[in-house]
């Protein structure tokens, strides 16, 4: 994450970012995007999750604006909704964030992310590298270093199997 700039919440919530920006604590951080393989598989498993929407009750979106706090909004790579949000970002818990993995992205950095979508409820975060496509599912309670490419969400028929993707 390149810069850090301080600003309202509100000039954070009326103002247009390309890409759009987290917000953390007054803080406007930069997202690494913009990478081939991390676009391709964003699109890849966003498409897949779309065909499944109405046959697992789902609502997919990329990069849109989740609230994990009131001073904080993260945009992950695709998010999974039960419902739609009532309005034009999500303030309730999403079933699933996907973070896809930048070749700038450090540890820490996606930990912290993750940390936030946990602390506000979010059900499983999956993350992804792109280019091995190995993948990692958080839960509350647990972690899960997935090495056959199946990615899952307990308790919902929400799954997918990497190496079935192009």
């Amino acid at each position: 994450m390149a810069s850090a700039t301080t600003i309202s919440v509100s000039e954070y919530l009326n103002t247009s970012y390309r890409p759009d920006r987290d917000y953390v604590d007054g803080e406007l951080l930069e997202r690494n995007v913009g990478e081939f393989d991390h676009s391709r598989l964003q699109i890849l498993v966003s498409g897949f999750l779309l065909n499944k929407e109405k046959e697992w009750g789902i609502i997919v979106v990329t990069e849109q604006r989740v609230q994990v706090k009131p001073r904080r909004f993260r945009i992950p790579d695709v998010t999974v909704l039960l419902e739609r949000p009532q309005t034009g970002m999500v303030t309730e818990p999403p079933l699933l964030c996907i973070e896809i993995l930048s070749p700038d992205d450090r540890m820490a950095g996606m930990q912290e992310r993750i940390d936030d979508y946990l602390a506000f409820g979010v059900h499983t975060v999956w993350v992804i590298d792109p280019q091995t496509r190995r993948a990692h599912i958080y839960m509350r309670d647990r972690y899960i270093d997935v090495t056959d490419g199946i990615l899952k969400v307990e308790g919902s028929p929400v799954s997918i199997n990497l190496n079935d993707l192009p």
